[in-house]
Order: C-alpha cells, then sequence, then structure tokens
C-alpha cells in the first residue's frame, strides 16, 4: 500500500474562525499498488475560496472505474477532508476516490454546502475522460451533514437550482447514494420534537426561521420515482442525529418504489459503531452496489 505526506494542519494567530483546518496531523490515505494521488485538485472557485478535491485513481489499464465522492461531517460547520481515510473497502473494488472539502458555516451559509458538493459532482463528470472514471457509476457517500450533502447531490439529479457556480453540465446522473445517519429533514434537526441541533439554525443564517427555505435543502423532499438507489445506515441510539428521520426517508424511498436498503445499527450511537459493526457494515455497503450494478 502507497502512502500520501501527512497532512499538519495549524490554525495560526489571526486566522479567522472559519478556517477549514485544525490544529491536527491525520493519518495519511493508503491506497494499492498501482493507484495515483491528486491532492488538493481544485474543483470551483468562490470569490477568494477554493474548493479543494483529494482523487485516488487506478490504473489506467483497468479500463473507465467507478467513483466514491466522500463528503466529511461536521454539522456544516467543522471538519476537514483530511479526518476521511477509511477507503479500503471501495480500493478492493476498484473505485477510484474523490474525497472533498465544502464551505463551512462560519464562510457561508446554507445553501453552499450544498453548491459545492454538486459543483465536486459536475467536476467529476465534466473531467470524466481525463480521469478515467465512468460517469455512469457515480457513488455520493457521507456521514451526518456529509450524509444530508451526499443525498442532496444525488436526489437533484438534473435539478440545476443549486448549480449556480458550475452551471452547463447536463444529464447528471449519480448511480446509488450512501447516507450514513445523515440529516434529511433540517427544519425537524433544528426545531422538531426529536433531537435538535443549534447547527441548523447556524447554517440556515439569515434564513433560519424560513421554514420554506429549510425545506428547499432537506433531501426528504427530493426523493421520486427516478431517485437513484440509495442505501441507509443509523444507529437507533443516536443522540446527535434523529434515528426517525433515516426511518422517514427511508419509508419515502419504499413509497415511491426506489431501491433502498436501511441498516439498523442496534445500540448505535451517532457513528461510533464497534469494529465488528463497521466491518458488516462495510461488507453490507459492497454487497448494495453489487446489487445495484456498478461492481461485479
Amino acid at each position: 500500500m502507497k502512502k500520501i505526506f501527512f497532512h499538519t494542519l495549524m490554525i495560526l494567530a489571526g486566522i479567522p474562525s472559519f478556517a477549514q483546518n485544525a490544529d491536527t496531523t491525520y493519518k495519511p490515505v493508503e491506497f494499492p499498488d498501482g493507484y495515483t494521488s491528486k491532492i488538493d485538485v481544485v474543483y470551483t472557485r468562490v470569490g477568494d475560496w477554493q474548493g479543494r478535491i483529494d482523487l485516488y485513481l487506478p490504473p489506467v489499464k483497468n479500463g473507465p472505474s467507478p467513483v466514491v465522492i466522500n463528503i466529511h461531517g461536521g454539522g456544516w460547520n467543522k471538519g476537514v477532508k483530511e479526518s476521511q481515510t477509511g477507503f479500503n473497502t471501495f480500493f478492493r473494488m476498484g473505485f477510484a476516490v474523490a474525497n472533498m472539502e465544502y464551505r463551512l458555516t462560519g464562510r457561508a451559509t446554507a445553501p453552499a454546502a450544498v453548491e459545492d458538493t454538486r459543483c465536486a459532482l459536475l467536476y467529476l463528470i465534466k473531467n470524466a475522460k481525463e480521469l478515467n472514471i465512468d460517469v455512469n457509476r457515480v457513488v455520493v457517500m457521507g456521514g451526518s451533514a456529509g450524509g444530508h450533502l451526499a443525498l442532496m447531490a444525488g436526489l437533484l439529479g438534473n435539478d440545476h437550482r443549486f448549480d449556480v457556480n458550475c452551471a452547463g453540465i447536463e444529464n447528471v446522473k449519480v448511480a446509488a447514494i450512501i447516507d450514513k445517519y445523515g440529516i434529511t429533514d433540517v427544519w425537524d434537526w433544528g426545531y422538531g420534537k426529536n433531537v435538535t441541533s443549534k447547527s441548523a439554525a447556524a447554517w440556515l443564517g439569515s434564513k433560519a426561521t424560513d421554514r420554506e427555505f429549510a425545506m428547499s435543502v432537506s433531501p426528504i423532499n427530493y426523493v421520486t420515482k427516478k431517485s437513484p438507489p440509495t442505501f441507509i445506515v443509523h444507529g437507533d441510539a443516536d443522540p446527535t442525529v434523529p434515528y426517525q428521520q433515516s426511518v422517514d426517508l427511508h419509508k419515502k424511498f419504499v413509497e415511491a418504489g426506489v431501491k433502498t436498503e436501511f441498516i439498523t445499527i442496534k445500540g448505535g450511537l451517532h457513528g461510533k459503531f464497534t469494529k465488528e459493526q463497521n466491518s458488516e457494515l462495510n461488507q453490507s455497503i459492497a454487497a448494495f452496489l453489487k446489487s445495484v450494478g456498478i461492481v461485479n
């Protein structure tokens, strides 16, 4: 396995609070022999901000590869792509991996993170030939706020309302979505009867009390019979994002006739699963992707 260099990220005096870095050294991503990496590729620019993505690409000789876009969580207000390193399940299946960052709340409120995620998706489609990826086998995956963004990116399909910074790409197709305990109803997360979070109101910003706007950035309102196959996992003891949100989303997929699988982690907290549970989860994800024809 090859390694990329450690990412040492330091917040210096004078850098504003919206900086996306942390004073942490992260374990490098390990990838198989024959893979190549492209680190900090700029996929979009918004003002003085550059959206960056780390790419791990299989050997060209293998032909166009499926690709998974990975999106970190953190309530839209924290987190860095460098914290995401566990891609072995996908490497073993011959996937390219695109590990992305997006604008956090301190820099730009909703719908900025959705816009960025769509731009990353459209960047990969636009540059598919150069990157040797198969536009018909694009998977979007994330956990928590990243799960929300993965759902939004995939469920929007050819709805271009949030493509303001990367217009011009048609025939957008996501082959599957992997949603790990993601926020599916932003209004409910901020003001509902279940677990509520100040992160929702902060991300909504000046539109924190605008229910219609909150609905426009909530994945549960975009499910149709044409939605991509979607895999959902959620711990039923999650203290951060209500388990019921995934229950309700899964019900919507079933009612629409969309292929979906919902894995409940008994006693599972917010992404804090045991080693055995994570191993079984990865096997279930791989089986799901095979069942929908993305890999053999």
